[in-house]
């Protein structure tokens, strides 16, 4: 039974195994004071650290996401005020619950409801001037849990997938994080390109941010989403194996058939989790709000600073990698450091179409967080693209880039959606502003202040067309890279992230129709990039294209990296490809010749 069949027949998700009260005492510290389990081989040891992140003091409500072992989990913050003495004034408490295991479990599905259940509880109380709950006071919990937990194995479709048509064609949607990638892409500007390289080689991704956490947790969802299709196991796809575009995803068998783990909100509390994780090769994307974590390098990959992007600190978020630092004998040292990065020129040209993308659909925004930064009021802009010396560098290496890949243009054999079926986008200098999330400067902002977006609709938006499926322009390109989607692009409607009027204004379900337009775009836009680099990864390794495991060593050339669209000259897009061939080889490795040799041959066209 489907998704949709369940909601349309009204019916609630069934895939609760656990529902539980976090709360902050100022003796005790960190306790579970109640829960109900539909297990009693259910452990709940250390939810209490998660679902109470440090910081979280400093905001009167929250949402956080988090992982209990193999059960995704979310809860709702509130800071209710008292006058107890030691508390400070305040009572930190979390409502939350655990999911049972599924290919992918929603828990946001649960938000609505968990937010107006946590209100009437705690709204109870106030108004009967009680401090600690009595066992009545959990009655409505008690319904709310038999309503939603887990009754048959296969929780009722509740947790299965079925493509992106199904999971942003639901009316059941409302908080789905998908939507944010639009956002996410905003937020970081090129190099979200970075953190898409990062999320198909599986690495471990942290993201570092400030209370309220809720905008981060979304984020996490977000970067796992970009690659979820093409990282599960084949078999849940619906693939046409007779497809040439499509055949290598019935040749390629990665070591891991799950998408990359999205673990949540993590804490000190969780450093053996991370640890664990990471050597299972999955790969994670967490967040955290623990600075200490900016000192502990050697547990993750990449870490993204949001702190950064703040509006008095007019720059987007930073990037840094986690590089191995050389120890002599006997020290007890750092063993990895942070370095700041960006992107590569490699990346100017994926990120162009989606640029491309975005400005159409914010061509048609109300909102200022939408529109492409040129078109905000330059009287109200300040000069802070100057003031950053990143944004300078970031304008540069795309008018370099987009002059030294202008020559590889003709010869290209690669295409993503471009408009018309034309090429012309490819290689174009492309100088929008600083791509401002707001007037004031770029900052991550919680929901309610315009994270989850509100694309406007126009007069000219009302010819598109609500279709089952999403058609790509098709021109004379020579060898086509638009491979198609392992699901097909529905574009029906769904209810409005920011929904402030009446769902049946022809003009809100304009605005629904290109959220989920634009979200699907640049899904399709990935996945064409991730279609065709795995494609030509067929091709490279031996054992992949013989059918049989083959323990080998290939070495490949900056030339060959040119194939596949990626620097000659980037450590990291050679990492990139090594961590590809990792996954997927089979038992090979590849490794890149970066010698003098190598990279003159590569320039003058000798070898």
């Amino acid at each position: 039974m489907s998704i949709d069949a369940i909601d349309s027949r009204g019916r609630i998700p069934q895939d609760i195994v656990a529902i539980f009260h976090a709360s902050f005492h100022p003796t005790k510290g960190n306790l579970v004071d109640w829960c109900l389990k539909a297990s009693d081989d259910l452990e709940l040891d250390g939810v209490e650290f998660s679902t109470l992140p440090s910081g979280l003091h400093l905001v009167d409500q929250d949402v956080v996401y988090f992982t209990k072992d193999a059960h995704s989990g979310i809860c709702v913050f509130r800071r209710r005020r008292t006058a107890e003495q030691g508390h400070r004034g305040f009572r930190l408490t979390s409502l939350g619950i655990l999911l049972a295991k599924s290919t992918r479990s929603r828990p946001w599905r649960h938000v609505a409801a968990l937010r107006t259940l946590a209100d009437s509880i705690y709204l109870s109380l106030e108004t009967r001037g009680v401090l600690e709950p009595s066992e009545s006071d959990w009655e409505p919990a008690r319904i709310f849990f038999e309503e939603r937990k887990v009754r048959r194995a296969d929780l009722s479709g509740a947790g299965k997938w079925y493509g992106w048509s199904h999971e942003l064609d639901n009316p059941d949607s409302e908080f789905n994080p998908t939507i944010h990638l639009s956002h996410l892409l905003r937020i970081l500007g090129p190099s979200a390109l970075t953190l898409y390289k990062h999320v198909l080689g599986r690495q471990r991704i942290l993201i570092y941010t400030l209370p309220p956490v809720e905008a981060a947790c979304i984020l996490c969802q977000v970067a796992a989403d970009i690659c979820y299709a093409a990282q599960l196991d084949p078999s849940t796809n619906d693939i046409n194996e007779n497809d040439p575009a499509t055949q290598y995803y019935t040749r390629l068998k990665g070591k891991t058939q799950e998408a990359i783990h999205v673990l949540g909100m993590v804490t000190l509390n969780d450093l053996d989790k991370m640890d664990r994780e990471g050597k299972t090769g999955r790969g994670w994307v967490a967040c955290t709000t623990d600075a200490i974590f900016l000192d502990k390098p050697s547990y993750y990959d990449l870490l993204i600073d949001l702190t950064t992007s703040t509006p008095s600190k007019t720059s987007r978020p930073t990037l840094y990698l986690s590089k191995p630092q050389p120890q002599p004998p006997g020290s007890k040292g750092p063993t990895h450091r942070l370095a700041i990065f960006r992107f590569t020129w490699s990346d100017i040209r994926l990120w162009n179409e989606l640029e491309r993308i975005l400005q159409l659909d914010g061509d048609q925004c109300a909102q200022p967080c939408c529109r492409p930064s040129s078109e905000i009021n330059a009287r109200n802009k300040p000069s802070s693209s100057w003031t950053d010396p990143w944004r300078i560098y970031e304008d540069v290496c795309i008018v370099c880039a987009g002059l030294w890949m202008g020559s590889w243009r003709g010869n290209s054999v690669a295409s993503y959606s471009t408009g018309n079926g034309s090429l012309a986008n490819w290689g174009s200098i492309r100088l929008e502003g600083d791509d401002d999330l707001t007037v004031d400067g770029t900052f991550v902002r919680n929901l309610g202040m315009g994270i989850e977006g509100c694309p406007g609709g126009s007069p000219n938006s009302k010819g598109m067309r609500r279709t089952s499926g999403m058609t790509w322009p098709v021109g004379n390109t020579g060898f086509d890279r638009r491979q198609p989607s392992s699901s097909s692009a529905a574009t029906r409607s769904m209810p409005q992230l920011c929904n402030n009027g009446n769902d049946t204004d022809p003009e809100t379900n304009e605005r629904h129709d290109r959220q989920i337009l634009t979200t699907l775009a640049l899904l399709q836009t990935f996945h064409a990039n991730t279609s065709f680099q795995l494609s030509r990864l067929v091709d490279l390794l031996p054992s992949v294209t013989s059918g049989t495991p083959e323990t080998s060593v290939i070495y490949i050339t900056p030339k060959d990296m040119i194939s596949f669209e990626l620097g000659p000259l980037s450590s990291l897009d050679a990492r990139y490809l090594e961590w590809l061939a990792d996954e997927y080889g089979a038992g090979s490795q590849i490794v890149v010749k970066r010698g003098w040799k190598d990279l003159f041959g590569m320039i003058f066209g000798f070898g």
